[in-house]
């Protein structure tokens, strides 16, 4: 089961993609998972579908989407380059963007789920104390939600190492920048005699998939158990 020089490369490449993708995701996810638990307005339906839409459409699509407005030449990608030098295409960091994009949905519904069980009674009760909105979050919603926010960041942590087919459309194949495990196995099964190779980054992979999320379950349930009375 020793790993090649490459393989280490796409193994670690992998782990910091998903990685920053959680961390950078995870205060939005926070944030329109609140939206829609807490908060009725026109266009919420629409909101819901576009946080979801990654979650059915084709990876591919996903891909080529990212590429049309993140790419060199894309609206936003183009403007990113220009006044910042923030390039995504064909470069990690687009493998970064591609993983929280695939991800966001898992993570938002994991959240909303749980603020949603949360009682508002006891943030009506704050506020009656005087704590006002900013104040009833962090100390009230946040930590009772906060095992659907561990579960959501480590779902979108595990969606995030097994991204594909958006990965390799918008950042391509390439060793050392962007080649992440998945697209490490897919070079390996286009090589003739590469299929042990393969075999050995996909039980890997498999292992660091149900390694995050036996990791979930058991942070989740410590953190709902902190919060039961005594």
């Amino acid at each position: 089961m020793g790993l090649e020089a490459t393989e280490w490369d796409a193994l670690l490449l992998s782990l910091r993609v998903a990685l920053l993708a959680v961390l950078l995701s995870l205060p939005a996810g926070i944030a329109v998972s609140w939206l829609l638990a807490r908060r009725d307005f026109r266009g919420k339906t629409l909101v819901d579908m576009a946080v979801h839409l990654p979650l059915v459409l084709p990876p591919v699509v996903t891909g080529y989407g990212l590429l049309v407005l993140f790419g060199r030449q894309g609206i936003v990608g183009g403007w990113l380059e220009a006044t910042f030098g923030i390039s995504f295409a064909f470069r990690w960091t687009g493998a970064v963007l591609a993983g929280a994009i695939v991800g966001f949905p898992l993570m938002v519904r994991a959240i909303r789920l749980s603020m949603e069980g949360v009682d508002q009674r006891l943030e009506a009760a704050a506020a009656s104390l005087g704590a006002g909105p900013w104040r009833v979050f962090l100390t009230m919603t946040l930590p009772l939600a906060l095992p659907g926010v561990i579960t959501g960041a480590f779902l979108a942590f595990a969606r995030a190492l097994g991204e594909f087919g958006a990965t390799i459309t918008f950042v391509a194949n390439i060793p050392g920048e962007t080649r992440t495990l998945p697209i490490a196995v897919y070079t390996h099964l286009q090589i003739p005699g590469g299929e042990q190779e393969a075999i050995r980054l996909v039980a890997l992979s498999i292992g660091l998939a149900v390694g995050a999320l036996v990791l979930s379950e058991y942070l989740a349930r410590a953190a709902k158990r902190r919060l039961e009375p005594a």
